[in-house]
């Protein structure tokens, strides 16, 4: 994979998308796969509307993808966004490890 900085506000974006209990547990219930909003609706006991908003904030920062099949709506991790976090995360603990080795941390 070839590394790429991730702009200020994508990232921004993206952990804006994390930092709410309700969206993380949107992610959790997506890890084992698609779901519809069916059943995301039903398993987090939470009403559509919600849960909509909690999917667009997902979505708009690129953590979730989705697709129309008839009247349902189905939702997907976004493999791209979670290796963006993934470089995001590794070129912060880089960082600090060359910090550390270099005596620049207290």
């Amino acid at each position: 994979m070839v590394a790429r900085a991730l702009s200020t506000k994508k990232a921004v974006a993206l952990f804006h998308a994390l930092s709410d209990e309700t969206r993380l547990a949107l992610l959790d219930r997506l890890k084992d796969g698609e779901r519809c909003v069916c059943e995301l609706t039903e398993a987090m006991k939470t009403g559509q509307s919600r849960l909509s908003f909690h999917l667009k904030v997902l979505k708009e920062a690129g953590l979730v993808e989705d697709r129309r099949e008839g009247r349902w709506m189905y939702y997907s991790l976004s493999v791209q966004a979670i290796e963006e976090l993934e470089h995001l995360v590794g070129s912060l603990k880089e960082a600090v490890r060359a910090a550390v080795s270099a005596g620049r941390c207290c």
